[in-house]
């Protein structure tokens, strides 16, 4: 059986793990915050003390971490992962960044949809790694960073429909309409979509921390999408209003999750969502 490394255990890669761990793969993980770290060991990984570390152990590692320069701190500093890592091992980046950055040298649940870019016998290689997280496996081609270049484009997308649905909300609560009433016929509508069905009931019962998505995350992706159509010379013009939305949310309210750009919005017109 392989060994599988995880260098990031917060909300994507702390699921990574524990799902790694139930498929019966020994697991090794890395991250800077010690109570991370304490969580992952309780649930049967093995804490290591740097990302170099993981990759003396594993044969597989995630690299689930926020941005493109801790990416490259991770595999690339002096304490990463190709130091300590044996020929042949696979890294599997898996954080959203920069097509660009990538191109140089449901996460819990173990529903993820996983786009992976690699030559196809190192893609065949590492399936059942995959498998292991993902629902959905999709090999999109061989051409290292194409994964995040899909990733791009989807969070570009997914960023519109959260906006459409804060906004969508906030006037049906306006309006007077029975907010269970509205969510109910969305659900029946031919928009329906498990982003608008799921966002809308959290907005309902007023959650807006600890859902697991955090609006840190999505703001950080919405910007790698409008980075990346600048490179391409492609107008976002959805995207580019979602991200000022997403702006706003995380300006008011940083601690909190996605569904809370709407309280931005609740602000505004003075009323609140609710059943």
């Amino acid at each position: 059986m392989k060994k599988v490394g995880v260098i990031g255990l917060g909300d994507m890669g702390g699921g990574i793990a524990a799902n790694c761990i139930k498929a019966g793969f020994e697991t090794y993980g890395f991250d800077l915050s010690a109570d991370r770290l304490a969580k992952f060991e309780s649930v049967g990984g093995h804490p290591a003390g740097s990302a170099r570390q993981v990759g003396e152990h594993a044969d597989a590692v995630f690299v689930m971490v926020l941005n493109g320069n801790q990416a490259k701190s991770a595999i690339l500093g002096e304490d990463g992962l190709i130091r300590g890592m044996k020929p042949g091992a696979t890294i599997i980046l898996s954080a959203t960044i920069k097509p660009a950055e990538a191109g140089r040298p449901g996460a819990e649940g173990g529903t993820l949809t996983m786009m992976a870019a690699a030559p196809k016998p190192v893609f065949e290689d590492n399936r059942d790694v995959l498998e292991a997280v993902g629902k959905n496996i999709f090999h999109i081609g061989e051409k290292i960073g194409m994964g995040q270049t899909l990733k791009a484009c989807l969070q570009g997308w997914m960023g519109s429909i959260f906006a459409a649905t804060f906004e969508a909300a906030v006037l049906a609560e306006k309006s007077g309409l029975n907010m269970e009433a509205f969510a109910e016929v969305a659900a029946a509508s031919a928009g329906s979509n498990a982003l608008t069905n799921n966002s809308l009931q959290f907005i309902m019962d007023r959650e807006f921390v600890d859902t697991g998505s955090h609006i840190g995350t999505m703001f950080k992706d919405l910007t790698v999408t409008m980075d990346h159509a600048r490179d391409m010379g492609v107008p976002m013009f959805m995207a580019s209003a979602a991200t000022q939305m997403f702006q706003a949310g995380i300006t008011r309210h940083p601690g909190e999750d996605n569904w809370t750009v709407t309280k931005v919005l609740e602000e505004i017109v003075g009323v609140e969502v609710k059943r």
